[in-house]
């Protein structure tokens, strides 16, 4: 056991962080599956505690492999990982299983698990950019040998996400630009690129009228919005229970497992999680869980700002900032300050394939912060 963890490498407080996540997760979703466990498992209410417990130790274990690993072979990982994800997301936008008239999962065959083909090709982008942008440093400023070969992929992949999940090809989309600002991409290119999603999305929009078949979830987005601007909606059924969640959780909650509104809320366990979160554990518990996940952006930066090389910089940026920003969203969400995206908190939302590329993730940030320190220590060694 000591020699287990005297393995774990990297940036202490984001293995803390993480670990104060996923109690909160087990938590929160043992609490909230309990209309789940009655209505598909016969009143079985340890039945999603165990499997949600299954999935965050397989993320773990990931999370535990992957900082293992130099982070400099996720570069060519991602190149690899980037020509077979396209076809894909191809397949799951035709064939793919749907659920809410949306296609976004593919069902491996034999083994019948299914995930979410948008959070693979939301992790191998960020890579595969953070790579482009690190590679280019020298013509950064170059239209063509630049921002070309970068623009690309982000808008083929934003594109073959977003029919069936247009929150997730807004988020991935603004992380992309992001972190071309950082990578010192010409501004004027990067407002050609904003332009450029701008008007495909316009025009994606204007199609839709006159194709319904192709954007089905259109009616569902104008209806989100609408909703979230008619505050007196019908269709605000969502938002007005997670705001009775949240009203009634007061500064310290209910305590643990005495929600009430777990029994009303559509999605408590995934999409609205926070809300119950702050029913049990108060307006503190809220608080708690939005600094936990600010903590895991400045230790991100933290690592930045003394990773040697472009690459471990951009590739923890951009996946730091990708994972808050998510969590950002959904928490806006919960409170009603953004209309509704289906968006799961990270780490905390029940899900298979969000956690394990959530843990992906993490794992690689703490391996460019297993491999800086690992420098800073030669360096000192060399100094004495």
């Amino acid at each position: 056991m000591f020699k287990f963890f005297s393995s774990i490498k990297g940036d202490k407080v984001i293995w803390v962080v993480v670990i104060i996540l996923s109690i909160f997760s087990i938590l929160a979703v043992y609490s909230s599956t309990g209309t789940l466990a009655y209505k598909y498992q016969s009143g079985n209410t340890e039945y999603y505690l165990f499997k949600h417990f299954t999935i965050l130790i397989f993320g773990f274990i990931l999370m535990y492999v992957a900082h293992l690993i130099k982070y400099t072979y996720f570069s060519r990982i991602s190149q690899i990982a980037l020509f077979i994800t396209v076809p894909l997301l191809v397949f799951t936008l035709f064939s793919g299983t749907t659920y809410n008239e949306a296609s976004r999962w593919l069902t491996l065959p034999v083994i019948n698990l299914t995930f979410q083909t948008s959070d693979l090709a939301k992790f191998v982008l960020i890579i595969y950019v953070a790579r482009l942008l690190a590679k280019k440093q020298d013509e950064i400023k170059d239209f063509k040998l630049a921002f070309l070969p970068i623009m690309a992929p982000v808008l083929i992949i934003c594109a073959l996400i977003f029919p069936a999940n247009f929150s997730t090809a807004a988020v991935l989309f603004f992380t992309c630009i992001v972190l071309m600002f950082i990578g010192r991409i010409n501004l004027k290119y990067i407002a050609y690129l904003i332009g450029i999603g701008i008007v495909s999305l316009l025009l994606m929009f204007m199609l839709a009228n006159v194709y319904p078949n192709l954007l089905p979830r259109l009616d569902t987005w104008i209806a989100r919005v609408e909703n979230f601007n008619d505050k007196d909606s019908e269709g605000n059924y969502q938002v007005e229970q997670a705001k009775i969640a949240i009203a009634t959780g007061g500064a310290f909650g209910k305590m643990p497992g005495n929600s009430k509104q777990r029994n009303f809320l559509p999605h408590p366990y995934s999409d609205f999680i926070y809300a119950i979160i702050i029913e049990e554990y108060g307006l503190f518990g809220g608080i708690v869980i939005v600094l936990l996940y600010l903590i895991l952006f400045f230790r991100g930066v933290k690592i930045v700002s003394k990773c040697p090389g472009s690459f471990g910089a951009f590739l923890t940026i951009g996946l730091s900032f990708s994972l808050v920003f998510q969590a950002l969203i959904n928490m806006a969400v919960a409170v009603n300050l953004l209309p509704v995206t289906g968006q799961p908190l990270p780490l905390i939302s029940m899900g298979g394939t969000s956690i394990w590329f959530t843990s992906l993730a993490i794992g690689i940030i703490l391996s460019v912060s297993k491999e800086t320190e690992k420098e800073e220590e030669q360096k000192q060694e060399i100094v004495s």
